[in-house]
């Protein structure tokens, strides 16, 4: 009985990390002027895939190492947790295949949140480094789920 009630505790509070997480991604995603929101009366959008990575890469001088960590690494990091996270919650999420899928698509949501909002840019360049940070996150919880045992 202990051992149950610990374990929903445990799980209680991967919860509210996990809401925590969320609400942080939220606010740099779509109301922080510092990282992600850029308002505009246009709609800005990139469908040509590497197209915003390679500039990045060729202009990281002009840009600013800043801006251009954010924009290559902070796209992928910003995505580990959640890929990480979301196996916790139930078995059927503990697919590699589930959870890149299901990491696309709230990557796409967002991506398209923006384009409606016109609070940042629709660009396909960060549909990948999401998805490939939501892929990185299911493997270290693959990699962890030894350790995570008394929470699964």
């Amino acid at each position: 009985m202990k051992n149950s009630k610990n374990r929903k505790g445990k799980r209680f509070l991967l919860g509210v990390l996990f809401l925590g997480y969320l609400a942080a991604l939220i606010y740099f995603l779509f109301f922080s002027e510092h990282y992600g929101r850029v308002e505009s009366e246009e709609y800005h959008y990139n469908l040509t895939v590497f197209k915003e990575i390679q500039r990045y890469i060729q202009y990281r001088e002009q840009l600013g190492w800043e801006y251009f960590f954010v924009n290559i690494f902070g796209n992928v990091l910003a995505f580990v947790p959640f890929g990480f996270f979301l196996p916790l919650f139930s078995e059927k999420n503990r697919s590699f295949i589930y959870v890149t899928v299901y990491t696309f698509e709230a990557s796409l949501v967002i991506e398209l949140l923006q384009l409606v909002f016109r609070v940042g840019t629709f660009d396909v360049d960060d549909l990948l480094m999401n998805t490939i940070g939501g892929a990185i996150g299911c493997i270290l919880f693959f990699m962890f789920r030894g350790k995570l045992k008394n929470v699964l």
